[in-house]
């Protein structure tokens, strides 16, 4: 990793996979979600938690959180998610100080709250930060509930939060975990990087390194890694990295787009071929599915009934539509009307659950649209908004997200396409086809919030046939 860091002005490496707390980056709402959990945890708003994808971020927020936290706060790390209940009570006493040998569960709590409130008396307070929570034992989950009943008259003497992977929010809408669900009072997503926001990350981590030249990566080289990545910035870093050396090796510091492809190959080489629980971990991140995330996202959709389709506009859109120059620009007015009013956010009822009955006409209609429309790939259109790609094997969550976003778009503009691998098969649904960029990022900005969960974005449609071809012949 070392080799191209005097060939390229670099004073360290700078996309490694480990957490460096010097390579926090602030943006894509990373910023904003580290200064609400300060907020939460000095004012002592009891038990948080933060969702995200495998090689989201969530180690490298949580570090940065235990450097930022104010020296009133004591923190407690945990980080071994296969700890019994009773081995949890001991890891939180023993990093207080509080002598464990021969004592049992009830001992131990009741040592714990003495400890604590001796603690608070001296205006002190005590965060447990509880990384992986997604792999706990139910049991121990559960234990979490019963700590965080630890409080004064009027305070919580200990501060929980919870980071995991979309599991966690799966494992909290059991039955039985809705009083441990009940206690969280806020609840923050770190959500893969939007293709816009690459750029700045992958800048940045280099400029921390020590970097002071002209931007290193061209708008080629970032399209491939931000496609190959899916905004992970842990795969952002392997790729990244990976194609610092291919120019290396090249002896040159032009990197083009061949660098980053052969970086994209080498990698999914090497992470498939390791076996150690890190590199395992690795595979699981170039392969691994979307289809839990996908659940979290349907209990954010609210099912209105007056919910009304897109307007006509959107389907019958133009060829030649006004231009707009990326998502975020200012939308006419015209194009507001374009899609109906987001429904307003309300609990979804149990009939839009994972356990629903799967309605398989619904995806397999869709899929057979999208093969339509990449039948052709001599002719317009050039251009579809992905909202998300999901596991092929979650159709009933599928079938929810499809029926919920055909209430605020013209379902015959929605289409499911192939992805992922043959080992790990993915489906992606897209929305609309646009002869003109511009269109179809006038289409995306006017997008409902409740549609905005996965960042959807502007993707040409040689692209997703490209993801198609590799689906089905890898």
């Amino acid at each position: 990793m070392t080799m191209y860091l005097e060939h390229f002005g670099l004073r360290e490496a700078p996309f490694r996979i480990t957490p460096h707390t010097e390579f926090f980056f602030s943006g894509a709402n990373r910023g904003a979600t580290l200064e609400a959990l300060l907020y939460a945890i000095t004012a002592g708003e009891g038990m948080v938690k933060v969702t995200g994808e495998v090689g989201s971020g969530k180690t490298m927020l949580c570090r940065v959180l235990m450097e930022r936290l104010p020296e009133t706060v004591e923190t407690i790390y945990l980080a071994v998610p296969s700890l019994t209940r009773d081995e949890m009570l001991c890891a939180i006493a023993n990093d207080l100080g509080i002598d464990t040998t021969g004592a049992n569960t009830t001992r131990l709590v009741r040592a714990l709250q003495d400890k604590l409130i001796e603690v608070h008396a001296s205006g002190r307070q005590v965060v447990a930060l509880i990384d992986e929570a997604h792999a706990m034992p139910l049991g121990t989950l559960e234990e979490i509930r019963l700590l965080s009943n630890l409080e004064t008259g009027t305070e919580k003497l200990l501060q929980i939060v919870l980071f995991g992977q979309p599991e966690l929010d799966t494992h909290l809408a059991l039955p039985h975990m809705r009083q441990l669900r009940e206690r969280i009072t806020h609840g923050f997503v770190l959500a893969p990087l939007p293709p816009r926001d690459v750029k700045d990350y992958v800048n940045f981590r280099l400029r921390a390194a020590g970097y002071r030249g002209p931007d290193l990566f061209g708008p080629e080289a970032l399209a491939i890694i931000t496609e190959a990545s899916e905004g992970l910035t842990r795969r952002i870093n392997i790729f990244a990295d990976k194609t610092l050396l291919a120019a290396y090796a090249a002896g040159t510091h032009t990197i083009t787009a061949d660098h980053a492809r052969a970086a994209v190959t080498d990698t999914q080489i090497v992470v498939t071929r390791r076996e150690s629980p890190r590199r395992i971990a690795l595979a699981a991140v170039l392969g691994m599915a979307v289809g839990v995330l996908l659940g979290f996202a349907l209990a954010q959709f609210v099912p209105s009934p007056s919910a009304q389709p897109a307007n006509a506009a959107v389907a019958n859109m133009p060829a030649k539509a006004p231009a707009a120059t990326n998502a975020g620009a200012a939308i006419p007015v015209a194009a507001t009307s374009m899609l109906a009013q987001p429904p307003k956010h309300q609990p979804i009822p149990a009939t839009l659950t994972p356990s629903a009955p799967v309605r398989e006409p619904a995806v397999t209609s869709r899929m057979a649209a999208g093969r339509e429309l990449l039948a052709d790939a001599s002719s317009a259109p050039r251009f579809s908004v992905q909202l998300l790609v999901a596991d092929a094997k979650e159709r009933g969550y599928l079938e929810n997200y499809l029926s919920e976003a055909g209430r605020a778009l013209q379902p015959e503009r929605l289409f499911v396409v192939p992805a992922g691998s043959p080992a790990a098969p993915r489906l992606g649904v897209l929305f609309g086809s646009f002869d003109e960029l511009g269109a179809a990022n006038v289409a995306l900005a006017a997008l409902p919030e409740n549609l905005k969960q996965f960042r959807p974005y502007v993707r040409s449609l040689d692209g997703v046939r490209e993801d198609v071809r590799r689906a089905e012949n890898r």
